[in-house]
């Protein structure tokens, strides 16, 4: 509900589930912050209307949750600190600069990783990384 409040009015999700997702070992509260935090950046992203796309998906060793916006995009010099705690491009008093710091120190706890890809002017893609877990056999 707390995403939904900044993407409703200004965006369409475009949602590319898998029809099956393997097993991950993980926190899920944990996995819904990282996911909200890049959420919440994908909304703030886009000025006036645009598109965020969920997909899923996954290989024989890893499955992956990817995040993509068609918002404004990150130069390469910006998208190189994202992950630094307290960096942010906000205004002063819009974001503290941790969101995206925590969702990375939880996939690493996760033993997991994000992958960022991002065009000024043109968007951003996050994808969120977690090992499969070994199936019991």
């Amino acid at each position: 509900n707390v995403v939904w409040n900044e993407l409703k009015y200004k965006t369409q999700v475009h949602r590319d589930f898998s029809e099956t997702l393997p097993r991950v070992s993980c926190v899920p509260a944990q996995i819904s912050q990282v996911l909200m935090n890049i959420l919440v950046n994908a909304a703030h992203a886009i000025e006036k209307q645009g598109d965020i796309w969920i997909r899923t998906g996954y290989d024989p060793q890893q499955v992956w949750i990817e995040i993509e916006d068609n918002g404004c995009g990150m130069s390469e010099e910006v998208r190189s600190k994202i992950f630094e705690p307290f960096f942010t491009t906000k205004s002063v008093g819009e974001g503290t600069g941790l969101g995206l710091s925590l969702a990375y120190n939880i996939m690493q706890k996760h033993k997991g990783r994000i992958e960022v890809t991002s065009t000024l002017g043109q968007g951003s893609c996050f994808r969120i990384i977690l090992p499969r877990t070994a199936e019991q056999g």
